[in-house]
């Protein structure tokens, strides 16, 4: 399975609410001036945030320095340094960042969810289903289902599709449209041979986001053992159209459908 990204909903940069739209050009400079430590703290993770979401690395860097030289003591900015160290693949700063945010918040949703998210994605998938677990058990943790779903994913990885499918039921319990779950639990599906309930998720992923090539693929497959051979056709055609480099547009022009 490649590197699953959960944009805008798994990698929230802080533990805090996101803010509004803020222009690049716009000068951040005065906003630090304002208020006690902690809330100039506040301000420039949110505003790291923003720009961790438009790909600005760099920005969110002096932001978070911004951050922690204001409060020493603020969790989400270590957290979010972790998330953009990661995103830079500096794994060790990443890590030292997420160690230091848990030390401060060990009970914080967020910050385990993102540690938790590191380490799946550095081959660490059993230790990661720990800091999930953490984040879920927090009742003041806004989103658990992003966990259980994150959970669910991160098993997968580690072909435990009974613990993987229970993760995605929980998740979607809490979300019926969870994305990644619905995917997720899509090809656990699919693998069990259960077409019908297989082609139910996958159809419901496509309705909600903009379809991946992983989805195209397996719903192309799903088609396929069903005998709609109308319907496959239709998902190659979009699978070529939209992802003609993709892994899995190569694996059907061999012919390599399991």
């Amino acid at each position: 399975m490649r590197r699953f990204v959960y944009a805008a909903s798994l990698l929230v940069v802080a533990a805090c609410s996101t803010p509004a739209p803020v222009e690049p050009s716009m000068d951040t400079g005065a906003i630090g001036e304002i208020g006690d430590p902690r809330n100039r703290a506040r301000v420039h993770t949110e505003l790291a945030a923003e720009y961790y979401s438009r790909g600005n690395m760099g920005v969110a860097l002096e932001e978070l320095r911004t951050a922690t030289a204001a409060d020493s003591s603020y969790a989400p900015a270590y957290s979010a340094l972790g998330l953009v160290y990661m995103e830079l693949r500096e794994n060790q700063l990443a890590e030292q960042n997420f160690e230091r945010a848990l030390r401060l918040a060990p009970n914080d949703g967020d910050i385990n969810h993102n540690y938790g998210w590191f380490l799946c994605q550095t081959k660490r998938e059993p230790q990661s289903i720990k800091y999930f677990m953490q984040a879920v058990r927090n009742p003041l943790y806004a989103t658990p289902w992003r966990s259980w779903s994150a959970a669910g994913v991160c098993t997968m990885r580690t072909n435990n599709l009974k613990d993987a499918e229970d993760f995605f039921q929980r998740a979607l319990k809490l979300d019926p449209d969870e994305p990644q779950a619905l995917l997720q639990l899509g090809q656990i599906r699919y693998r069990q041979g259960s077409m019908p309930e297989a082609r139910r998720l996958v159809t419901r992923y496509n309705k909600l986001v903009n379809p991946s090539a992983e989805s195209l693929w397996l719903a192309l497959r799903i088609e396929r053992k069903l005998g709609e051979y109308v319907a496959e056709r239709s998902y190659a055609n979009q699978l070529r159209r939209r992802y003609p480099r993709s892994p899995e547009y190569q694996a059907l022009q061999r012919g390599q459908f399991d």
